[in-house]
């Protein structure tokens, strides 16, 4: 007997009818994609577990509460699930000092020698919080691409497929978020150095 593969979409119409089995046919089907995405930007097999039960969590609740808008494109939209709680878990990280990232910031690497005297420190932890506070002010759409360009170190490419947006409309966002926050800077002559 042939074993022909039913579409996602028809999965999920049985999955939302009451058939469990098609949820679980559908994990199966793209938990390697998923999983592989979301452990590329955390690579912590634990946290990667945890956000790939979590983004498969809210998908259920979605589906049984008859929220899903079916449009053919399933994996997609389960993609930018797991985008936004891999957003998520680093919004909350980054919430905690944030010493490690200095390196990774090539604004925050104002520092010549790598011994801080107490008030370079305390100036580096004000420029850090200031930029954070500017980058919290632009508009969601260049603040996320922001965020996933220079925190989250990911290609415009990988920002295209996790946003579902052009990659010269990630460019172009890219482009207006820096020239919003130089804007800003410029107006209330900020100094975002020692």
């Amino acid at each position: 007997m042939v074993n022909i593969q039913l579409p996602d979409a028809s999965l999920v119409k049985d999955y939302v009818a009451g058939n469990e089995d098609a949820l679980a046919k559908l994990i199966k089907r793209h938990e390697s994609k998923i999983y592989g995405f979301i452990y590329s930007k955390i690579p912590d097999k634990d946290i990667t577990n945890d956000i790939f039960q979590d983004t498969f969590i809210k998908v259920i609740k979605t589906l049984k509460s008859n929220s899903y808008n079916e449009e053919g494109k399933f994996l997609p939209w389960v993609m930018r699930i797991s985008h936004n709680l891999v957003v998520d878990h680093y919004r909350k990280t980054k919430k905690m000092p944030m010493f490690r990232e200095t390196e990774e910031f090539s604004i925050f690497s104002i520092m010549s020698d790598d011994c801080q005297t107490i008030e370079n420190k305390i100036i580096s932890e004000q420029v850090e919080m200031d930029l954070k506070k500017l980058i919290e002010g632009l508009p969601a759409d260049q603040k996320e691409v922001l965020v996933m360009r220079m925190y989250q170190d990911m290609s415009f490419k990988e920002i295209s497929e996790s946003t579902g947006v052009s990659i010269n409309t990630a460019l172009g966002r890219m482009r207006y978020a820096l020239m919003n926050l130089r804007k800003v800077i410029d107006k209330h002559q900020i100094v975002l150095t020692n």
